[in-house]
């Protein structure tokens, strides 16, 4: 009894419209996070991680509030303050830390505006849950083509950058020496970086999104040598994190009847939980 109703909700899982679009927006945004998370843990960028998924969350409660695409306006905000912390130059630790958090603050300022606005001159509901947290199974069907359009665009990127950015963040006075452009290097990479957080923040909100942009790079970091590894173990955990929480939520409505659990919280369980346990086994070895 207990295998034929999973059965039929594997079935009904695989045959819902809004699932379809949330597994391909959602691996779409996984592998991207992975491959360009790998590079973002190794330069010691999650906190410039971090500060462009919040500061994404304007542009995205900006696109409610003029009825454009959120993919574009999580975009367009990421890719602004990304180049503004570029611009500013700051190369030293801590002076980049502070570029980052002033970037960060003015972000989420502009953000709380945008909501404001949405809340009080649109019809829009839930738009603060929908920026901050996501709401993947309620993505349009035009999202994929889009989505997947982006994912490939940073992918390709990511993969001319490979070398030069390796050589970068495992010694940048040797990549000088060696004739890699640096400055032209990192600021292609923070764009990419931009298109990896507006893809996670629109599918798993914008506060959470680092959650997939960091915990499975940094698992793969911790079980490989190998960069290449590193990339396939975090883009492996990703998918499973990604599409294994649009289960377990879609599972969820049948936990409490018409109210299923969040798809974001699972997501980051399931990452928590995989950071957690190669913890355990580096400790082990």
């Amino acid at each position: 009894m207990v295998l034929s109703d999973f059965l039929s909700v594997l079935a009904g899982f695989w045959q819902n419209g809004p699932v379809q679009v949330a597994l391909a927006v959602g691996g779409g945004a996984a592998l991207v996070s992975a491959v360009v998370g790998v590079f973002t843990v190794l330069r010691g960028q999650a906190f410039a991680g971090h500060a462009l998924a919040d500061v994404s969350s304007a542009g995205g409660s900006a696109s409610l509030l003029l009825g454009l695409r959120p993919l574009v306006g999580f975009f367009a905000m990421a890719a602004l303050a990304a180049g503004g912390m570029e611009a500013l130059g700051a190369r030293a630790v801590r002076e980049r830390d502070l570029v980052t958090g002033i970037v960060l603050g003015a972000g989420l300022g502009l953000t709380a505006l945008f909501l404001y606005f949405d809340m009080t001159s649109t019809a829009t509901t839930g738009a603060a849950v929908s920026v901050m947290f996501g709401s993947m199974f309620a993505l349009a069907p035009g999202t994929v083509t889009l989505a997947l359009g982006v994912a490939a665009l940073a992918l390709a990127a990511s993969a001319a950058l490979y070398r030069p950015l390796l050589l970068i963040a495992l010694d940048p006075d040797l990549a000088t020496i060696r004739g890699v452009r640096v400055r032209a290097v990192g600021f292609a990479h923070v764009v990419v970086l931009a298109m990896a957080v507006s893809l996670s923040a629109m599918t798993i909100g914008a506060i959470l999104s680092t959650a997939l942009l960091i915990g499975p790079a940094a698992c793969g970091l911790r079980l490989a040598r190998r960069t290449g590894t590193a990339i396939a173990i975090a883009a492996g955990l990703g998918l499973l994190a990604t599409w294994g929480g649009i289960f377990l939520a879609y599972d969820s409505f049948y936990w409490t009847p018409g109210h299923g659990w969040p798809v974001s919280f699972f997501v980051v369980a399931i990452i928590v939980g995989a950071y957690a346990l190669t913890g355990l086994r580096g400790r082990a070895g």
